[in-house]
């Protein structure tokens, strides 16, 4: 088994985060959860696979039901909402930074505006194959392999499955979407000084009750939630790189790190010193 990079425990909650070296923008994270419901928004591009537990979650408006046969996708910049478990869970996920998706989308010739067409798939799919082998090769640990050349091979192999899984929208959806994906964008420009619902509704020429309507549809939260849960996502990164809470806090454009804690804990499920001293 590889060790882990940093472990945050809380009682029966425990996430453990893998970084390989022979492998740079790849994180691969263990968790084991009681039958507590996370809610997040996703930062990078993720396969998640499940070993233990079944559960119920929403996103991109629709309700999917994972089991250890699913092997679910997560497209960067979404919202994952969980409704039900039934208990303890255990459940690991790779997650790529979008430099390598990007790298990949542009070598295999797909669009940037492409989505992932699906989020989910049954692990015994042939499109599901090179995902589960990258997560089995990850499990085993890359310490003491003569060569890099398997895990850049398994790598490369499951970025090219992940861009197949791409596609472009059709054109009512091109045409109802852009202005969401248009204010997700601002959203992720204003971390640090916020922004104005009206600001949001003039950058995409709608009013702003069509706008809190639209985003709430698509993302399942209002603009401000999803900024708050950005804020903290910033907050984790830059926690794990060594800031205090307080530093991080001003950073993301929150007043102090008491604001920092009680979000940080309502959505992560720990508090920000928790997290510090498990990176420590």
């Amino acid at each position: 088994m590889p060790v882990p990079h940093r472990a945050v425990l809380d009682g029966p909650l425990s996430v453990q985060t893998f970084l390989f070296p022979e492998l740079p923008g790849v994180q691969w994270v263990r968790f084991r959860t009681d039958g507590r419901l996370l809610r997040s928004v996703k930062e990078r591009f993720s396969v998640t696979m499940t070993q233990r537990g079944c559960s119920e979650w929403w996103g991109r408006g629709k309700v999917r039901a994972t089991t250890p046969r699913t092997v679910d996708l997560k497209q960067l910049g979404e919202v994952h909402r969980d409704l039900r478990r039934d208990g303890p869970a255990r459940f690991q996920s790779i997650a790529f930074d979008e430099s390598l998706v990007a790298e990949a989308r542009e070598a295999l010739g797909a669009p940037a505006s492409a989505r992932l067409r699906q989020l989910q798939l049954e692990r015994e799919q042939p499109a599901a194959a090179a995902f589960v082998r990258l997560h089995a090769l990850l499990e085993e640990g890359l310490a003491g392999r003569s060569n890099a050349l398997e895990p850049q091979t398994a790598l490369a192999e499951a970025l090219a499955a992940l861009v197949g899984c791409l596609g472009q929208p059709d054109a009512v959806e091109r045409r109802y979407r852009w202005p969401v994906r248009r204010v997700v964008e601002a959203l992720h420009e204003a971390i640090p000084e916020g922004i104005t619902l009206e600001s949001l509704a003039r950058q995409v020429g709608w009013n702003r009750f069509h706008l809190c309507r639209a985003f709430r549809q698509e993302l399942g939260m209002p603009p401000h939630a999803y900024l708050t849960h950005l804020r903290v996502s910033r907050a984790r990164r830059l926690l794990s790189q060594g800031l205090t809470p307080a530093e991080a806090a001003l950073q993301v454009g929150l007043y102090d790190q008491s604001q920092l804690n009680r979000h940080f804990k309502r959505i992560v499920g720990i508090t920000p010193g928790q997290f510090v001293r498990a990176v420590q």
